[in-house]
């Protein structure tokens, strides 16, 4: 079975007003704040973006009450943001713990996981406690994780510090942790009480992690939107500059349209799977490499070329379309040419992939069917099995045999 986007019913992309000047020739003190909402009943939620909202205690008022709340950071982050955040929630909770965890995608593990149970187990956390999620996707994954596990649920909150945080992981309710055999394998669909995205945290970020974000947001392009792509291309310097106007529009379109995917598919039992556009390849170049080698980011921006260029392959895209769109990820910084891992490791890392059904790989084409037969290209996306000589195809064309050891 196979999964369509079908970007009709996606409220049109408006792009507002975005001046492309850099972050220090503009004040964000102006910026109103916007809301996207998570539609899925009594699980719904906000998605708040805007400067300055780590600042402004008014941006907690509706996060749950309780006799303790535990922020879950790193230590990186937590000496820039942990303390701010500790005083403006502190008069919703009698006691506010911190937890900074080690930083890196390295720490996505059983391991650590079991220090946020230990923390909470310690200071006798009842099934009232909030969790706050205050980090990149591996904070936000990990704190998610144990609050679905936390005597079987309890409240959680995102805060993204990270560009790729805020436009994707922190929203949808993916929660998981690595194992050395794959990414993301074990995990639950647990959905926060509410997403802040402050876009001053951004002003922190490093350029390589910043380049990573980019990959999440270029990617809803070729699945749900070409007027958006066309937009980044455009916009490309000033997203890249910090510039606050541009970044609150990239974020909210990003959130905007994971929203209406995860609002028709909460699990992935079918649309939901498009979002994992180039995640594949990218998965596989995480796990052969080892965790933290590469960014989660940069191996998505490597992927969606890998991916694109089977697309290409399969007939649904044309081969303008490839050049186009690793011309893109290659000026956000990010790798177009993967690692040579050899064919039969990629395959065997691939075939353990979420989406893989029965042993068969399956994969996020662009465009909903061969050009050839009427084939929409661009635009929307598709789940799909590929001829296993067709990926080595592509894999063969992919990647930097020079690296091999």
């Amino acid at each position: 079975m196979t999964f369509t986007s079908t970007p009709i019913a996606l409220t049109p992309f408006q792009p507002g007003d975005t001046t492309g000047q850099p972050l220090a020739a503009q004040s964000t003190g102006g910026m109103p704040p916007q809301t996207v909402h998570i539609d899925l009943g009594d699980r719904s939620y906000p998605i708040l973006i805007g400067p300055g909202l780590l600042d402004d205690a008014a941006t907690f008022a509706a996060c749950p009450k309780a006799a303790q709340a535990l922020i879950v950071t790193n230590v990186t982050v937590g000496p820039l943001y942990a303390q701010r955040l500790v005083n403006k929630i502190s008069q919703r909770y009698k006691q506010v713990d911190v937890l900074a965890l080690p930083d890196g995608e390295a720490y996505k593990d059983q391991a650590t996981l079991n220090l946020i149970y230990d923390r909470l187990l310690g200071s006798t956390a009842d099934r009232k406690t909030v969790l706050y999620a205050l980090g990149g996707g591996v904070v936000g994954d990990m704190t998610g994780f144990a609050a679905a596990c936390y005597m079987r649920g309890v409240p959680f909150v995102q805060v993204p510090t990270t560009l790729l945080s805020q436009v994707d992981s922190s929203v949808g309710g993916k929660t998981a942790i690595n194992h050395p055999l794959g990414k993301n394998m074990i995990g639950a669909f647990y959905q926060p009480q509410q997403v802040v995205c402050d876009l001053s945290a951004l002003s922190t970020l490093p350029d390589r992690e910043l380049s990573a974000g980019l990959a999440e947001v270029i990617k809803y392009g070729p699945i749900a939107d070409m007027v958006f792509f066309d937009w980044i291309e455009t916009h490309l310097p000033a997203l890249m500059a910090r510039d606050p106007q541009a970044l609150a529009t990239a974020v909210r379109r990003s959130c905007e349209i994971k929203a209406w995917v995860v609002g028709q598919d909460e699990k992935e039992g079918g649309i939901r799977a498009i979002l994992n556009f180039g995640h594949t390849f990218g998965h596989a170049i995480e796990a052969g490499l080892g965790y933290g080698e590469w960014l989660h980011g940069e191996a998505v921006g490597c992927g969606m070329v890998m991916a694109a260029r089977l697309s290409q392959r399969m007939g649904h895209v044309d081969d303008a379309f490839v050049q186009r769109l690793t011309r893109l990820v290659q000026a956000a910084g990010l790798p177009v040419v993967g690692p040579d891992l050899g064919a039969d490791r990629y395959l065997q890392l691939m075939r353990g992939d979420k989406k893989s059904e029965g042993g068969d790989i399956k994969f996020v084409l662009i465009g909903d069917a061969p050009l050839a037969s009427g084939g929409q290209g661009p635009g929307v996306a598709v789940t799909a099995k590929a001829p296993e000589a067709v990926v080595r195809e592509v894999l063969a064309a992919s990647i930097d045999s020079s690296a091999r050891n």
